[in-house]
């Protein structure tokens, strides 16, 4: 059985010996980038990879052109597939990804495995904490890839927007621009991470935490279908973003739940929408 959106924590349990199976720990801070991996030295799932956010989930912030790009653009695809693989992921590896924040770093790179074809990939629902919920155990060894993975690019089962076409469909306003931040940032209140407070013109907000029930746990299919369905009327003409592209990664793995597929990611998202400006602020 092949898992695409969210796993049980006793589900990863049964599976944790399981050589098809691959785990990776992506805990982060955005004040303190180096505390993920402190904290999985500290103690990890058995046998979990480490994912840095900065190092291997993102690409150079500035372009060959000279523009910023957000800062958390996508890797080459080249250079991604090449980190899979040093991880041990394969064709057809079962990848779990988790975190200890309710999936808003784990989520990103479920969306990246799912970019570069990658269907077996599902978030640890409700994160570290589900695992450690049931006793399970933790370790402090660094697990040795003894092969390296042989996954390859398939297809995308992902759509993304480019920093043009989000300026296009402001003119157009074909799609409808969904913003994963919490509602004073999205206000352009209380902004500590970008230089420019507010948010793209025409934009609706859903704080990706609005997806999860008080344990951190996503909520169950038919809630989040019910909540979105009042948001969008067609995923497929629908764009998430965020502040650098992360958590509008756990908006798309919400509507991924609820059925409601096709929604596109803006990976610039705000951080690179505010660097210029000549581009309208609302």
């Amino acid at each position: 059985m092949t898992f695409s959106t969210l796993v049980s924590a006793q589900t990863l349990s049964d599976h944790l010996s399981d050589p098809n199976w691959i785990v990776i720990d992506c805990r982060h801070d955005l004040a303190n980038p180096e505390a993920g991996q402190a904290a999985y030295a500290q103690g990890h799932i058995p046998e979990a990879r480490f994912a840095h956010l900065d190092r291997d989930l993102a690409g150079p912030t500035v372009a060959a052109d000279g523009s910023f790009r957000g800062r958390h653009p996508l890797p080459d695809r080249t250079d991604f597939l090449a980190t899979l693989r040093q991880w041990g992921i394969n064709e057809h590896t079962q990848v779990v990804v988790y975190d200890a924040h309710g999936g808003m770093f784990a989520a990103r790179l479920w969306w990246m495995l799912r970019w570069v074809g990658h269907q077996a990939a599902a978030l640890l629902d409700g994160g570290l904490q589900a695992w450690q919920s049931l006793d399970l155990p933790l370790s402090t060894d660094t697990p040795v890839v003894v092969k390296i993975g042989n996954i390859q690019e398939r297809s995308a089962l992902t759509k993304q927007l480019s920093v043009e076409d989000v300026l296009r469909n402001l003119k157009e306003q074909g799609k409808a621009l969904i913003d994963a931040r919490s509602p004073d940032r999205f206000r352009g209140e209380n902004e500590t991470i970008d230089p420019v407070g507010g948010h793209i013109p025409g934009a609706g907000n859903r704080f990706f935490k609005d997806n999860l029930t008080a344990d951190g746990r996503f909520k169950t299919s038919e809630q989040l279908l019910q909540e979105w369905q009042a948001i969008i009327d067609e995923p497929s003409e629908a764009v998430m973003q965020c502040g650098s592209g992360v958590t509008a990664c756990h908006n798309l793995l919400a509507l991924e739940i609820a059925g409601l597929h096709g929604a596109a990611l803006y990976p610039g998202s705000w951080s690179e929408w505010c660097s210029d400006p000549k581009r309208p602020v609302a």
